[in-house]
Protein backbone atom coordinates (compact mmCIF):
# COMPACT_ATOMS: atom_id res chain seq x y z
CA UNK A 1 0.00 0.00 0.00
CA UNK A 2 3.05 2.25 0.25
CA UNK A 3 2.86 2.96 -3.52
CA UNK A 4 -0.66 4.38 -3.11
CA UNK A 5 -0.98 8.07 -2.24
CA UNK A 6 -3.90 8.65 0.15
CA UNK A 7 -4.54 10.85 3.23
CA UNK A 8 -4.54 9.13 6.65
CA UNK A 9 -8.30 9.61 6.95
CA UNK A 10 -8.84 7.82 3.61
CA UNK A 11 -6.58 4.93 4.66
CA UNK A 12 -8.48 4.63 7.96
CA UNK A 13 -11.84 4.60 6.17
CA UNK A 14 -10.57 2.04 3.66
CA UNK A 15 -9.56 -0.27 6.51
CA UNK A 16 -12.97 0.23 8.12
CA UNK A 17 -14.75 -0.64 4.87
CA UNK A 18 -12.40 -3.49 4.01
CA UNK A 19 -11.26 -1.86 0.77
CA UNK A 20 -7.90 -2.84 -0.72
CA UNK A 21 -6.37 0.48 -1.78
CA UNK A 22 -3.77 -1.18 -4.01
CA UNK A 23 -6.47 -3.06 -5.93
CA UNK A 24 -8.67 0.07 -6.08
CA UNK A 25 -5.76 2.12 -7.43
CA UNK A 26 -5.15 -0.55 -10.07
CA UNK A 27 -8.81 -0.57 -11.06
CA UNK A 28 -8.82 3.23 -11.36
CA UNK A 29 -5.52 3.29 -13.24
CA UNK A 30 -3.85 5.79 -10.88
CA UNK A 31 -1.98 5.91 -7.59
CA UNK A 32 -3.76 8.83 -5.89
CA UNK A 33 -6.90 7.88 -3.98
CA UNK A 34 -9.42 10.39 -2.59
CA UNK A 35 -12.31 9.83 -0.22
CA UNK A 36 -14.91 9.89 -2.98
CA UNK A 37 -13.10 7.00 -4.69
CA UNK A 38 -14.10 4.79 -1.76
CA UNK A 39 -17.74 5.50 -2.56
CA UNK A 40 -17.47 4.71 -6.27
CA UNK A 41 -20.64 3.15 -7.59
CA UNK A 42 -22.80 4.63 -4.83
CA UNK A 43 -25.65 7.01 -5.47
CA UNK A 44 -24.77 10.68 -5.07
CA UNK A 45 -25.04 12.00 -1.52
CA UNK A 46 -28.46 13.43 -0.67
CA UNK A 47 -29.07 16.76 1.07
CA UNK A 48 -29.39 14.95 4.41
CA UNK A 49 -26.34 12.71 3.93
CA UNK A 50 -23.46 13.92 6.09
CA UNK A 51 -21.25 10.84 5.78
CA UNK A 52 -18.79 12.77 3.64
CA UNK A 53 -18.11 14.97 6.71
CA UNK A 54 -16.89 11.94 8.66
CA UNK A 55 -13.26 12.98 8.73
CA UNK A 56 -10.62 12.30 11.35
CA UNK A 57 -9.47 15.90 11.73
CA UNK A 58 -6.91 14.92 14.36
CA UNK A 59 -4.95 13.20 11.61
CA UNK A 60 -3.94 16.65 10.38
CA UNK A 61 -3.12 18.36 13.68
CA UNK A 62 -4.34 19.15 17.21
CA UNK A 63 -8.12 19.54 17.66
CA UNK A 64 -10.60 20.09 20.48
CA UNK A 65 -14.36 19.56 20.72
CA UNK A 66 -17.35 21.17 22.38
CA UNK A 67 -21.01 20.14 22.18
CA UNK A 68 -23.43 22.12 20.00
CA UNK A 69 -26.27 23.54 22.09
CA UNK A 70 -29.84 22.31 21.69
CA UNK A 71 -31.13 25.64 20.34
CA UNK A 72 -28.26 25.81 17.86
CA UNK A 73 -28.94 22.25 16.69
CA UNK A 74 -32.62 23.04 16.06
CA UNK A 75 -31.73 26.24 14.21
CA UNK A 76 -29.14 24.39 12.13
CA UNK A 77 -31.66 21.74 11.05
CA UNK A 78 -34.26 24.38 10.13
CA UNK A 79 -31.79 26.50 8.19
CA UNK A 80 -30.40 23.50 6.33
CA UNK A 81 -33.90 22.36 5.36
CA UNK A 82 -34.92 25.86 4.28
CA UNK A 83 -31.83 26.31 2.15
CA UNK A 84 -32.26 22.90 0.54
CA UNK A 85 -35.99 23.16 -0.20
CA UNK A 86 -36.61 26.84 -1.01
CA UNK A 87 -35.37 28.42 -4.27
CA UNK A 88 -34.07 31.61 -2.68
CA UNK A 89 -32.99 34.84 -4.32
CA UNK A 90 -31.61 37.92 -2.55
CA UNK A 91 -32.36 41.46 -3.70
CA UNK A 92 -29.88 44.09 -2.46
CA UNK A 93 -30.77 47.75 -2.03
CA UNK A 94 -30.15 50.66 0.34
CA UNK A 95 -32.15 53.50 1.87
CA UNK A 96 -31.44 57.08 2.85
CA UNK A 97 -31.96 57.26 6.63
CA UNK A 98 -30.95 60.88 7.24
CA UNK A 99 -34.56 61.82 8.11
CA UNK A 100 -34.83 58.92 10.54
CA UNK A 101 -31.61 59.89 12.30
CA UNK A 102 -32.75 63.51 12.54
CA UNK A 103 -36.14 62.39 13.89
CA UNK A 104 -34.50 60.11 16.48
CA UNK A 105 -32.26 62.95 17.65
CA UNK A 106 -35.27 65.23 18.13
CA UNK A 107 -37.02 62.52 20.13
CA UNK A 108 -34.10 61.78 22.46
CA UNK A 109 -35.43 63.88 25.37
CA UNK A 110 -38.83 62.18 25.13
CA UNK A 111 -37.17 58.76 24.85
CA UNK A 112 -35.20 59.44 28.04
CA UNK A 113 -38.34 60.61 29.82
CA UNK A 114 -40.17 57.44 28.75
CA UNK A 115 -37.22 55.22 29.59
CA UNK A 116 -37.30 53.75 26.09
CA UNK A 117 -34.36 53.40 23.69
CA UNK A 118 -35.72 54.43 20.30
CA UNK A 119 -33.48 52.51 17.90
CA UNK A 120 -33.47 52.66 14.11
CA UNK A 121 -34.73 49.07 14.17
CA UNK A 122 -38.10 50.27 15.47
CA UNK A 123 -38.50 52.37 12.31
CA UNK A 124 -37.52 49.38 10.16
CA UNK A 125 -40.12 47.21 11.87
CA UNK A 126 -42.86 49.81 11.46
CA UNK A 127 -41.93 50.49 7.82
CA UNK A 128 -41.86 46.76 7.02
CA UNK A 129 -45.33 46.35 8.51
CA UNK A 130 -46.66 49.09 6.25
CA UNK A 131 -44.95 47.56 3.22
CA UNK A 132 -46.52 44.17 3.99
CA UNK A 133 -49.96 45.77 3.96
CA UNK A 134 -49.15 47.43 0.64
CA UNK A 135 -47.76 44.20 -0.89
CA UNK A 136 -49.91 41.37 0.57
CA UNK A 137 -48.14 38.61 -1.38
CA UNK A 138 -45.14 39.08 0.94
CA UNK A 139 -47.45 38.38 3.89
CA UNK A 140 -48.29 34.85 2.80
CA UNK A 141 -47.27 31.25 3.31
CA UNK A 142 -47.22 28.45 0.78
CA UNK A 143 -48.95 25.22 1.77
CA UNK A 144 -46.61 22.19 2.03
CA UNK A 145 -47.92 20.75 -1.25
CA UNK A 146 -47.23 24.07 -2.99
CA UNK A 147 -50.79 24.30 -4.32
CA UNK A 148 -52.26 27.05 -2.13
CA UNK A 149 -51.08 30.47 -1.00
CA UNK A 150 -52.32 31.53 2.44
CA UNK A 151 -52.83 35.31 2.77
CA UNK A 152 -52.61 36.63 6.34
CA UNK A 153 -54.79 39.47 7.56
CA UNK A 154 -52.39 40.34 10.35
CA UNK A 155 -48.85 41.72 10.49
CA UNK A 156 -46.48 40.02 12.94
CA UNK A 157 -42.74 40.72 12.62
CA UNK A 158 -40.07 38.28 13.82
CA UNK A 159 -36.85 39.76 15.22
CA UNK A 160 -33.78 37.51 15.00
CA UNK A 161 -31.78 37.67 18.23
CA UNK A 162 -28.23 36.34 18.51
CA UNK A 163 -27.91 34.72 21.95
CA UNK A 164 -25.27 32.67 23.73
CA UNK A 165 -27.49 29.58 23.41
CA UNK A 166 -28.33 30.00 19.72
CA UNK A 167 -30.47 32.05 17.35
CA UNK A 168 -33.98 32.94 18.54
CA UNK A 169 -36.72 34.76 16.62
CA UNK A 170 -39.35 36.18 18.99
CA UNK A 171 -42.30 37.87 17.30
CA UNK A 172 -43.91 41.29 17.75
CA UNK A 173 -47.65 40.92 17.11
CA UNK A 174 -49.93 43.33 15.22
CA UNK A 175 -47.11 45.75 14.40
CA UNK A 176 -49.30 47.70 11.96
CA UNK A 177 -51.57 48.71 14.88
CA UNK A 178 -48.77 49.81 17.23
CA UNK A 179 -46.86 53.05 17.59
CA UNK A 180 -43.09 53.53 17.55
CA UNK A 181 -42.73 53.78 21.33
CA UNK A 182 -44.59 50.52 21.87
CA UNK A 183 -42.56 48.77 19.15
CA UNK A 184 -39.25 50.05 20.51
CA UNK A 185 -40.19 48.89 24.01
CA UNK A 186 -41.19 45.42 22.79
CA UNK A 187 -37.97 45.03 20.79
CA UNK A 188 -35.86 45.79 23.87
CA UNK A 189 -37.97 43.54 26.09
CA UNK A 190 -37.95 40.53 23.75
CA UNK A 191 -34.22 40.85 23.01
CA UNK A 192 -33.42 41.02 26.74
CA UNK A 193 -35.59 38.04 27.63
CA UNK A 194 -34.24 36.05 24.69
CA UNK A 195 -30.74 36.40 26.16
CA UNK A 196 -32.09 35.05 29.46
CA UNK A 197 -34.08 32.26 27.75
CA UNK A 198 -37.31 33.72 29.12
CA UNK A 199 -39.23 34.16 25.86
CA UNK A 200 -42.54 32.31 26.13
CA UNK A 201 -43.67 29.74 23.58
CA UNK A 202 -46.58 31.93 22.47
CA UNK A 203 -44.11 34.73 21.66
CA UNK A 204 -42.42 32.56 19.02
CA UNK A 205 -43.70 31.59 15.57
CA UNK A 206 -46.49 32.88 13.38
CA UNK A 207 -44.54 35.79 11.89
CA UNK A 208 -45.56 37.44 8.64
CA UNK A 209 -41.89 38.13 7.94
CA UNK A 210 -38.65 38.35 9.92
CA UNK A 211 -35.85 40.88 10.23
CA UNK A 212 -32.23 39.96 10.90
CA UNK A 213 -30.16 43.00 11.83
CA UNK A 214 -26.36 42.97 11.70
CA UNK A 215 -26.08 46.75 11.79
CA UNK A 216 -24.58 46.78 15.26
CA UNK A 217 -21.79 44.44 14.16
CA UNK A 218 -20.89 45.39 10.59
CA UNK A 219 -20.96 44.28 7.00
CA UNK A 220 -22.16 45.82 3.78
CA UNK A 221 -24.45 43.05 2.49
CA UNK A 222 -25.41 39.41 3.07
CA UNK A 223 -27.98 36.84 1.97
CA UNK A 224 -30.24 35.87 4.90
CA UNK A 225 -32.03 32.52 4.67
CA UNK A 226 -35.83 32.60 4.47
CA UNK A 227 -37.42 31.37 7.69
CA UNK A 228 -40.27 29.03 6.58
CA UNK A 229 -43.22 29.10 6.44
CA UNK A 230 -42.53 32.80 5.73
CA UNK A 231 -41.79 33.67 2.10
CA UNK A 232 -39.25 36.46 2.68
CA UNK A 233 -36.78 37.86 5.20
CA UNK A 234 -35.21 41.31 5.50
CA UNK A 235 -31.53 41.69 6.33
CA UNK A 236 -29.99 44.96 7.56
CA UNK A 237 -26.31 45.84 7.84
CA UNK A 238 -24.35 48.82 9.10
CA UNK A 239 -25.36 52.31 8.00
CA UNK A 240 -22.52 54.15 6.28
CA UNK A 241 -22.07 57.62 4.87
CA UNK A 242 -22.18 57.62 1.06
CA UNK A 243 -22.04 60.37 -1.57
CA UNK A 244 -25.49 61.06 -3.01
CA UNK A 245 -26.07 63.35 -6.00
CA UNK A 246 -28.66 66.05 -5.23
CA UNK A 247 -28.79 67.44 -8.77
CA UNK A 248 -25.98 69.90 -8.26
CA UNK A 249 -23.36 68.22 -6.12
CA UNK A 250 -22.61 65.08 -4.14
CA UNK A 251 -23.78 65.25 -0.53
CA UNK A 252 -22.73 62.93 2.36
CA UNK A 253 -25.80 60.90 3.27
CA UNK A 254 -26.29 58.03 5.78
CA UNK A 255 -27.37 54.99 3.74
CA UNK A 256 -28.45 51.67 5.22
CA UNK A 257 -27.93 48.47 3.17
CA UNK A 258 -31.03 46.26 2.88
CA UNK A 259 -31.04 42.62 1.79
CA UNK A 260 -34.33 40.91 0.93
CA UNK A 261 -34.21 37.13 0.46
CA UNK A 262 -37.39 35.63 -0.93
CA UNK A 263 -38.97 32.35 -2.00
CA UNK A 264 -38.93 32.47 -5.79
CA UNK A 265 -41.89 30.08 -5.97
CA UNK A 266 -44.09 32.89 -4.61
CA UNK A 267 -42.24 36.13 -5.37
CA UNK A 268 -40.49 37.13 -8.58
CA UNK A 269 -37.73 39.66 -9.11
CA UNK A 270 -40.04 42.48 -10.17
CA UNK A 271 -42.16 41.97 -7.04
CA UNK A 272 -39.03 42.18 -4.87
CA UNK A 273 -37.74 45.31 -6.62
CA UNK A 274 -41.07 47.12 -6.19
CA UNK A 275 -41.32 46.05 -2.57
CA UNK A 276 -37.81 47.28 -1.75
CA UNK A 277 -38.30 50.56 -3.61
CA UNK A 278 -41.44 51.19 -1.56
CA UNK A 279 -39.73 50.20 1.70
CA UNK A 280 -36.72 52.42 1.00
CA UNK A 281 -39.11 55.29 0.25
CA UNK A 282 -40.78 54.87 3.64
CA UNK A 283 -37.44 54.87 5.43
CA UNK A 284 -36.36 58.00 3.56
CA UNK A 285 -39.55 59.77 4.70
CA UNK A 286 -40.46 58.39 8.15
CA UNK A 287 -43.55 60.63 8.42
CA UNK A 288 -45.17 58.33 5.83
CA UNK A 289 -44.66 55.44 8.24
CA UNK A 290 -46.87 57.14 10.82
CA UNK A 291 -49.81 57.82 8.50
Amino acid sequence: MSDVIAPPSVRALARKKGIDLVKLAGDLGRTTIAREDLDAGKAPASAGDTSYWDVDHSAYGPVSEEPVGRFAQVAARNLAAANALIPQVTHHDRANVSAIEEFRNRLKPEAQARGVKLTALAFHVKALARALREFPKFNTSLTPDGKMLVFKDYVHIGIAVDTAHGLMVPVIRDVDRKGLWNIASEIADLASRAQERKVRAEEMGGASMSITNLGGIGGTAFSPIVNPPEVAILGITRTETAPLWDGEAFQPVPMVPLDLSYDHRVINGADAARFMTYLAGLLADPHRIMI
